[in-house]
């Protein structure tokens, strides 16, 4: 099928193609055609999965049915059981043949005469003619260097300095999506009298998905050292380490786009009252700001004057900062530029993506009035004017942008994306390409990033020292609009079929990735919840398995959940209230086995007769209910190393060490002074059945300074 018909379509009416804008009926009825063909493109998809799966058991089942034969049989004998296969796949293009021809004959009925872009589409329509950023590696100005913001940057400043509150102080920046708290709390944030005034700083991005010891570590990564032992913490454990390096510090900590009053009820105890110190916050919420008692600083609209500017800014753009208020708009662009900036209804977001948009269109009054009349036409569907905006943006993206775009979406809310993890997602779907040989894909998915940033779809969080992009992020009202048309256009149900990573940490993705289709994936990092409604037994090559999850289930099952060809399994804070060894000692190639920080809250834990066959390491960690671990006869009896520590519950376990036929080494830390005074104390027959473990030792647990 030619992908050129995935690309749009010219609208068939002479006005239509005179005005560059549709009317609602016309657009429902272009959206059902490519719908149609998304379909059949899904279709085609489907029956070459099928047919390559196809192959691949026939192979299998040849070399272990027929070794014995290869040698002796002709070429044509060998292929002769594949024609079944191929009889069905030829029946199944045919099927997808007639859809397509019947897609094409309903054309002109869906108002579409020619399968190739509209009228109104990039200029850069092809993947060929994206602008190359390779050779031009220092950004743009940054949106914090021109929204201005000026008097409110200045006023935030100064609640943050003033002398009033000798104590900690908080102080929130509210206002609605789209209208620039980000921007604004990082312009304070990276101000000179800032940085100099508070002896350490740390900024970390909230939204609605967070875990408290996320928030945590992200606070802590500022200004300590990320130690093994900072890493392994539980929440309790790092907010304390966290206290004691702010208490006799100046600090200021922001805490970006909350959502809830939660965030602060959890983190609070954590940030001591330290001398000056300061929590920015940012919400759309005005009653999470009462409910933390901070002071509030109300963000207003942009100006007609500022609005402007930021807009000119934004479509004429510069790479010299000493110009920023100097550019100015052609005579005969401004009516209808200043009409474009007044749609936006003074919200930043909706003026850069705007200005974005328009930097890649001529410069000429019929072409911005072609974007007006669109921008009008997306209002008047009673969408909200942000949004609106937005997706007449997305709209305008050519094919090939889109994707990458959407592709977006599998990543959590606020989250800090790796820009080169990216670009080697986008490459693993097949979503860049090559430019003949002077490029690699590399390179083209660099050029599309600073694209997608250029047109404001996608934000700069850091850049290296050569101007490249580190990392970046989508704003929330972006993320829901690649949510919202991802839906519409049933991307996720064809994404997600990578199965070239070996290593995944799904910590930063959102539940959209088809982690199930990675065939080839050996080692997986998780911490969200929904994996538990997912089944990984097709995950037939995963070896390691961490898994981090706040649940409120009362069991799991290892069948729907755990693969049988787990080696490592660690598993932190999913506050189990069934004893997971019931369930995780049926895992028959489990050798490594760690539960940290209340992986498990119950009282008792039992390794039956049989279970875990093949353990060979067992770690017990921040386990502050147990009192007792119980081994039958018959249990872990291949349990080499056994490490406990921070189970402060747990007063015997000499009994079930003599059970341990293969155990070699033990190593209690930070435990119960009576378990270890029984341990000590052994003698006689007792000692006789434990003296064959070669080594066993105590120790105190002592944090390493960060």
């Amino acid at each position: 099928m030619d992908q050129s018909l995935l690309r749009g379509g010219k609208y068939n009416t002479h006005q239509r193609q005179k005005t560059g804008v549709v009317d609602e009926s016309d657009q429902r009825r272009l959206e059902l055609w490519m719908n149609q063909i998304r379909d059949a493109a899904y279709d085609a998809e489907d029956v070459i999965d099928e047919f390559i799966v196809g192959l691949e058991h026939q192979r299998q089942r040849r070399l272990q049915n027929l070794k014995f034969l290869i040698i002796v049989l002709p070429t044509c004998v060998i292929f002769a059981d594949k024609l079944p296969l191929v009889h069905k796949l030829d029946g199944w293009i045919r099927e997808i043949n007639v859809k397509i021809e019947k897609i094409l004959a309903n054309r002109s009925r869906y108002c579409v005469e020619n399968p190739m872009m509209p009228s109104g589409a990039w200029s850069s329509s092809s993947p060929n003619e994206v602008v190359t950023w390779g050779e031009k590696r220092l950004p743009i100005i940054e949106e914090a260097d021109v929204v201005g913001m000026k008097d409110e940057a200045e006023a935030v400043k100064q609640m943050l300095l003033s002398n009033g509150e000798l104590m900690r102080g908080v102080v929130a920046i509210v206002g609605m999506g789209g209208l620039g708290k980000t921007t604004l709390a990082k312009k304070v944030y990276n101000d000179l009298d800032v940085n100099r005034h508070f002896q350490c700083r740390a900024l970390v991005y909230v939204s609605q998905v967070y875990t408290i010891r996320e928030l945590l570590m992200g606070i802590a990564k500022n200004f300590m050292r990320e130690t093994d032992d900072m890493r392994n913490m539980g929440e309790n454990q790092l907010g304390n380490e966290v206290c004691k390096y702010l208490e006799e510090r100046r600090y200021l900590i922001v805490l970006d786009d909350v959502w809830s009053i939660q965030v602060w009820n959890g983190l609070c105890s954590y940030l001591p009252e330290s001398k000056e110190s300061r929590v920015l916050i940012t919400t759309r919420n005005q009653q999470i700001a009462l409910a933390a008692y901070a002071k509030l600083y109300q963000l207003r609209h942009l100006g007609e004057k500022e609005s402007w500017e930021l807009f000119l800014n934004k479509t004429f753009p510069t790479r010299s900062r000493s110009t920023i208020s100097h550019v100015e708009c052609p005579a005969e662009l401004e009516d209808v530029g200043k009409k474009i900036t007044r749609k936006c209804k003074s919200l930043p977001l909706a003026i850069v993506v705007s200005g974005g948009l328009l930097s890649r269109k001529e410069k000429t009054p019929s072409s911005w009035e072609k974007i007006l009349r669109s921008m009008e036409w997306h209002l008047s569907q009673g969408t909200e004017s942000c949004m609106g905006i937005l997706a007449l943006s997305y709209r305008d993206l050519p094919y090939f942008l889109k994707s990458c775009f959407l592709y977006c979406d599998v990543f959590l809310e606020g989250c800090e994306i790796e820009a080169s993890k990216l670009i080697q997602l986008w490459i693993a779907e097949g979503f860049v390409q090559a430019r003949g040989e002077e490029k690699v894909e590399e390179d083209v998915g660099e050029d599309y990033l600073e694209e997608l940033i250029h047109r404001s779809m996608i934000q700069v969080v850091k850049r290296k020292w050569d101007g490249r992009v580190k990392s970046c992020r989508i704003h929330d009202l972006l993320r829901d609009l690649a949510i919202s048309k991802a839906k519409d256009s049933k991307f996720f149900e064809w994404v997600g079929t990578i199965i070239r990573p070996q290593i995944l940490d799904q910590r930063c993705f959102s539940s959209h990735l088809g982690i199930d289709k990675m065939t080839n994936l050996q080692t997986l990092y998780v911490e969200h919840g929904w994996l538990m409604r997912r089944d990984l037994s097709k995950l037939t090559q995963l070896r390691k398995l961490y898994f981090g999850v706040p649940n409120t289930r009362s069991n799991i099952s290892y069948e729907s959940i755990f693969p049988s060809n787990l080696v490592e399994l660690i598993m932190k804070e999913c506050l189990l209230k069934q004893d997971p060894m019931l369930t995780l000692g049926k895992l028959p190639n489990l050798r490594a086995l760690k539960l940290m920080y209340n992986a498990y809250i119950g009282e008792e834990m039992t390794c039956s007769y049989g279970a875990f066959s093949r353990l060979e390491f067992l770690r017990l960690k921040g386990l502050t209910n147990l009192k007792e671990l119980i081994v039958e006869e018959g249990a872990l009896p291949s349990l080499k190393t056994l490490q406990i520590s921070s189970c402060h519950e747990m007063e015997k376990l000499l009994h079930q060490l003599q059970k341990l036929k293969s155990l070699q080494q033990v190593n209690l830390v930070d435990m119960n002074p009576r378990l270890i005074e029984e341990i000590e104390n052994t003698e006689g027959e007792e000692f006789d059945m434990i003296r064959l473990i070669t080594s066993i030792t105590f120790r105190t647990q002592r944090l390493r300074e960060a």
